[in-house]
């Protein structure tokens, strides 16, 4: 890159501080700074692991059960099915 390059470029960020300083400085001015997503709490983020946790072991105890009794996916999957449309589970 050629110094004639580099002082654009030099420039432009220049220009764009500037004009970042110049909107911070007028207080009815409502920024519009890109934020990351929401912070989650410890409690949300502790009941999330719970849930995973549960669904891990539920997803053992099922696959043990089909195994014992000799039950394809399919089955099971039909018989959940038919379970919920009866709205024995939700």
């Amino acid at each position: 890159m050629d110094e004639r390059e580099k002082l654009r470029k030099f420039r432009e960020l220049d220009d764009a501080f500037a004009e970042a300083l110049r909107e911070l400085e007028q207080p009815d001015n409502a920024l519009d700074i890109p934020t990351g997503p929401p912070v989650r709490s410890l409690e949300t983020l502790d009941e999330e692991e719970r849930q995973r946790e549960r669904e891990a072991l539920f997803e053992q105890r099922l696959q043990a059960l089909m195994q014992d009794y000799a039950q394809p996916a399919e089955s099971v999957s039909h018989l959940l099915a038919t379970l919920k449309s009866l709205g024995k589970i939700a």
